[in-house]
């Protein structure tokens, strides 16, 4: 299978660019790779008209050396095993990275969630969630929303836990509502994240982010908010894009009216009065200062990396860029900050909400920006330190750093038995 298909592969030759440069042996490097659990399980499901369908539903625990297992929970049609590996293993080096005492895990159902109806959704989202309880829990494997899900689909998966364990079990699940032990600053952390990345970036390369252009794919729910934040705080966002296409207008887009022309019953931003219709393969090689991925794995490839035009590339999603088209970004000096440093946002502020439930104790708004910042902030500058101490890649140092605490946890640990 080849890089350019494959997320596990691309995954797995980050992780051995890592362990070469910190010298590890082949067993830590087989432990560092290998899942400590990978599950399939079955997720029968009866639709509205009687009829019944099977679906797919996964999850993997790929390392829990440095704490409990974290990471998201997607509905996609694209879902599977080799998918669900490579997210679980970037969301153990994330978790390292950001200086968060998780280990990293990834799930999700093979499905389109938007040809359920929402009954359908819940009755899916309770059947997969009761195959999961015997290996999530709040101090075991604590999941969160993803691609297809939301903080609706979490409130189901902490009911159908708490019903089966016998009590309200807050902790199980992050990304939930405000009503039943959410955060404040959740909804949008993963977004405010990339915003903090992009700036720190931007400070790097010494431009003023209100004299810098932004280009955005993938208008849902990390890419909307972090182009909006980016717009409030003077970024000039020329082109922002969905699954049905993008737009684009020179002078400048307001990502908060496209969200509320979206909110307002429109399926997708082509069409949106004053500008021009662009394809997402276009987007992706806009004459921009900043193109922010914020879609899906395996965006920027070996073949389009040439042509993609951006100074800087913020990963919004996980994996957008391949490890062929990093080779070729690093050749012509584009600056990549990757998906483990520039999207911890939402893992930073799931790990607050956790705290925050645990101790039944509520930070403000404001509490939490502050110290998703802080947080942000210390992660990028000991990536770039990294980087520029050792010759390397805005990706590879983060990697070093992030398998680095994971190894040390290991070494520590010690191996059972």
């Amino acid at each position: 299978m080849s890089l350019e298909s494959s997320p596990w592969e691309t995954a797995c030759v980050q992780l051995e660019k890592a362990v070469r440069h910190l010298g590890l042996d082949d067993g830590m490097h087989d432990l560092l790779r290998t899942p400590r659990r990978s599950v399939t399980v079955s997720v029968p499901l009866r639709r509205d008209d009687g009829q019944l369908l099977v679906l797919t539903g996964y999850r993997v625990q790929h390392n829990l050396a440095r704490g409990p297992a974290k990471g998201g929970i997607r509905y996609h049609p694209s879902t599977d095993l080799d998918e669900v590996k490579a997210l679980a293993m970037w969301m153990t080096w994330k978790c390292a990275l950001m200086g968060i005492p998780y280990g990293g895990a990834k799930g999700g159902i093979a499905v389109e969630p938007s040809m359920l109806s929402p009954a359908e959704r819940e009755r899916m989202t309770r059947r997969y969630a009761a195959e999961l309880v015997p290996l999530i829990g709040p101090e075991k494997d604590i999941p969160a929303p993803d691609v297809g899900t939301d903080e609706q689909t979490m409130a189901w998966l902490m009911d159908t836990y708490s019903a089966h364990s016998g009590y309200t079990a807050h902790g199980v699940v992050t990304g939930k509502p405000l009503a039943i032990g959410g955060s404040a600053g959740r909804a949008g952390a993963t977004s405010r994240g990339v915003q903090l990345a992009t700036f720190s970036a931007l400070r790097e390369r010494g431009l003023d982010p209100r004299e810098v252009t932004v280009a955005v794919q993938g208008f849902g729910k990390v890419g909307a908010l972090a182009a909006q934040y980016l717009h409030d705080a003077g970024c000039r966002v020329v082109a922002v894009s969905d699954v049905k296409g993008g737009i684009y207008n020179p002078g400048g887009l307001n990502p908060a009216a496209l969200i509320r022309h979206l909110a307002r019953g429109a399926d997708t931003v082509v069409g949106y009065p004053g500008t021009d219709t662009i394809s997402n393969a276009e987007l992706l090689e806009l004459d921009v200062d900043v193109l922010v991925p914020a879609a899906l794995e395996g965006v920027v490839t070996a073949a389009n990396a040439e042509r993609v035009r951006a100074r800087i590339i913020v990963e919004g999603a996980n994996g957008p860029v391949t490890a062929d088209a990093d080779e070729v970004l690093a050749e012509r000096g584009v600056l990549v900050v990757p998906d483990i440093l520039a999207n911890g946002g939402g893992v930073a502020v799931s790990y607050f909400e956790w705290v925050q439930g645990l101790q039944a104790y509520f930070w403000t708004e404001d509490q939490v920006n502050d110290r998703l910042r802080e947080l942000m902030e210390r992660a990028y500058n000991q990536v770039s330190a990294m980087a520029s101490e050792h010759r390397l890649s805005l990706r590879e140092a983060a990697h070093v750093i992030g398998v680095g605490r994971v190894a040390e946890a290991h070494r520590t640990r010690g191996l059972y038995p």
